[in-house]
C-alpha cells in the first residue's frame, strides 16, 4: 500500500506502469485526521499479509505545509505506529520526509520515532531512537496552550443529560454549519459519558471559537494508559467515543498523565 499525496503517488503511479500490485490511497485524506492511519494500515494488513504472506507500506504523513496541531498528531502517529503493528508480522514500511522543506525540528523528530534512517547513500540504525518510551513521553505531555478565554462548563453524572442542549446552542451562536456542529455535538457527549464511565466525579467541558477553528476540550481526572485507544476498529457492543471523534472531526487530540486526561476535538473553519 503507497499512502502519499497526490502528485508523489502520480510519480509512483508513473514509475511502476502498472508492473506492480500496489494499492494506491490519497494520504492528504486518509491523514487529515492521523489518528486514521493505523487502523488503515491495520485494515492492509488483515486484508493482505494473511498466512505471514510478507507486505510492503510507504506512508507520508508529515508533508510541508501541515498545520502545527496536525504535525504534532502526526509525530505522535509515527511514534505509535512502531508498537501498534504485531511484530511478528513481515511488513516493511518507509516513510518518506522532504528534508529540504521541512524544517530541521521536524526531520530530528523522525529519527526519534523511527528506528532505521534512509537517506542519500546510507541505511543506518538512529542513535536517537527509543521506542516505547518516547510514546509514553509524548502522550503525556501536556497539549499547546491556547489563545482566548474558553467558555468552560463542569458536568456530573447529575447533568450530563444537559450537555447536549449545551454544546448545540454554544455552536450555533459560533455559527457552525449544522452537520458539523451535529457532528461536534454527538462526539463531545459520547466523550463525556466516556469520562464518566471510566470512574470521573466530574467533566470539564471547554470551548473556544477561533478565527480558523471550533475547538471543544472534554477533561477529566481519570488516567488512560492505552495509546490506541480509538485506534482500533470498536467491537459491536463497544462504545468508543475516541474512535467516533477520529471518525467524525477534523483533528483530535488525546494525552493522559497522572494530572487526568484531554480530548480535544477541532472542527476546521
Amino acid at each position: 500500500m503507497v499512502a502519499v499525496g497526490p502528485l508523489h503517488m502520480k510519480w509512483l503511479r508513473d514509475a511502476l506502469d502498472g508492473q506492480a500490485d500496489v494499492e494506491f490511497v490519497d494520504m492528504e485524506e486518509l491523514g487529515r485526521n492521523p489518528a486514521q492511519i493505523i487502523p488503515a494500515w491495520q485494515q492492509f494488513l488483515d486484508s493482505r499479509s494473511g498466512g505471514f504472506r510478507p507486505v510492503r507500506g510507504v506512508g507520508e504523513p508529515i508533508w510541508p505545509g501541515r498545520r502545527p496541531e496536525e504535525l504534532v498528531e502526526c509525530q505522535l502517529h509515527e511514534a505509535i505506529l512502531n508498537i501498534a503493528i504485531d511484530p511478528d508480522t513481515p511488513f516493511w514500511l518507509i516513510c518518506p520526509y522532504d528534508a529540504v522543506t521541512l524544517s530541521p525540528a521536524v526531520v530530528e523528530e523522525a529519527h526519534r520515532s523511527h528506528p532505521m534512517i534512509v537517506d542519500v547513500g546510507s541505511y543506518h540504525g538512529s542513535a536517537h531512537y527509543t521506542g516505547r518510551a518516547h510514546v509514553e513521553e509524548m502522550f503525556a505531555a501536556e497539549l499547546s496552550e491556547l489563545v482566548g478565554q474558553p467558555i468552560a462548563t463542569v458536568f456530573t453524572a447529575h447533568n450530563v443529560s444537559r450537555l447536549y442542549t449545551y454544546i448545540k446552542f454554544e455552536l450555533h451562536v459560533a455559527g457552525l454549519p449544522a452537520g458539523v456542529a451535529g457532528d461536534i455535538v454527538a462526539t463531545t457527549q459520547q466523550l463525556a459519558l466516556n469520562s464518566l464511565q471510566r470512574g470521573a466525579a466530574e467533566v470539564t467541558v471547554q470551548m473556544w471559537n477561533q478565527p480558523d477553528a471550533l475547538i471543544c476540550e472534554v477533561v477529566d481526572d481519570t488516567v488512560i494508559d492505552d495509546v490506541l485507544l480509538g485506534r482500533r476498529v470498536p467491537g459491536e457492543d463497544e462504545h468508543d467515543g475516541l474512535w467516533h471523534a477520529n471518525q467524525l472531526c477534523d483533528l483530535v487530540q488525546m494525552r493522559s498523565s497522572s494530572a487526568g486526561t484531554t480530548v480535544r476535538i477541532h472542527a476546521w473553519k
